[in-house]
């Protein structure tokens, strides 16, 4: 019995898979482990205008043998300001409400369900609360914390590459902006030594004014 729930929540999943990649879903990729069918992982890219823009948050979705039947398990791993990271998301679309699941759901559906939620405030069961500014950071903080996640290089390599690509970026813009603070720095020392000298001249001129006013004064006494 086991083993036909299996096979029919692999075919179930092969199926939603197939319409996944013909119909994606916006911001949001997913992918199977190669050995594990019912294990799957996937990435929210940040949408625009929103506090997670530019940010890559990996998450993972497990599915119960009995899938359709019964709703996954997700959890968020990447630190995001919205999720506890590896802590069973209560949401309408997981096991947290099995009386809530609707078998004619597909993996787009949990997908864009997650998104959606993502970017609301509602607080539930496994969500924090944190200020834009802390989300914000965290996004940049993502791009290092994903590159290190050896399944999130191994099913997502085009991500890997879009990271590495900001990453060098980042560290390039880093360094001219030493440059330029070195430079700005080397600057002050000249630019005090031209003051020193200006003011020196202007004193030098003063006495020497001073002087030629006394003696013309002087040849007319």
């Amino acid at each position: 019995m086991a083993k036909t729930k299996v096979t029919g929540a692999t075919s179930r999943l092969k199926q939603d898979y197939l319409r996944l990649k013909n119909d994606p879903v916006p911001y949001v990729t997913a992918e199977p482990v190669p050995s594990n069918i019912l294990e799957w992982h996937y990435v929210v890219k940040g949408p625009e205008k929103s506090p997670y823009e530019g940010g890559y948050y990996h998450g993972k979705i497990i599915f119960p043998r009995e899938f359709p039947f019964k709703p996954p398990s997700i959890y968020m791993i990447t630190p995001n300001g919205r999720f506890k990271t590896n802590t069973r998301l209560c949401l309408s679309i997981t096991d947290f409400h099995p009386d809530t699941w609707n078998p004619a759901w597909s993996i787009s559906t949990i997908l864009t369900g997650l998104l959606s939620f993502m970017l609301e405030k509602t607080p539930t069961l496994g969500s924090i609360e944190t200020s834009e500014y802390q989300k914000r950071c965290l996004a940049a903080e993502s791009l290092e914390i994903n590159i290190k996640n050896k399944m999130f290089c191994e099913l997502f390599p085009e991500y890997v590459e879009e990271i590495e690509q900001q990453l060098k970026q980042r560290q390039e813009a880093m360094l001219l902006n030493q440059d330029s603070g070195a430079n700005e720095v080397t600057s002050e020392p000249q630019s005090s030594m031209n003051c020193i000298l200006t003011n020196l001249f202007v004193l030098v001129a003063f006495v020497c004014l001073t002087y030629m006013v006394k003696h013309v004064l002087g040849s007319y006494e």
